[in-house]
């Protein structure tokens, strides 16, 4: 099963009442996305790490830089 990022949505149509579940895996998210997340205070280590791996997969370098406080 691929990675997820997020829980899966449950959209209905108000015309037809059709259900559609709509789910947010990792690699659908854009690079931009996964930086500003791995860069956010308040995500949770796991996720990190999901996004890490995410990244690595992509063939993308992670630099990591000091926070200048």
């Amino acid at each position: 099963m691929p990675v997820k990022l997020g829980p899966s949505v449950k959209r209905v149509d108000r015309n037809t009442k059709k259900i559609t579940i709509e789910h947010s895996y990792i690699k659908q998210t854009p690079k931009k996305e996964l930086f500003e997340l791995l860069n956010k205070g308040t995500t949770v280590p796991k996720v990190k790490q999901k996004i890490q791996n995410e990244l690595v997969r992509r063939g993308v370098e992670i630099v990591w830089v000091a926070k200048n406080s």
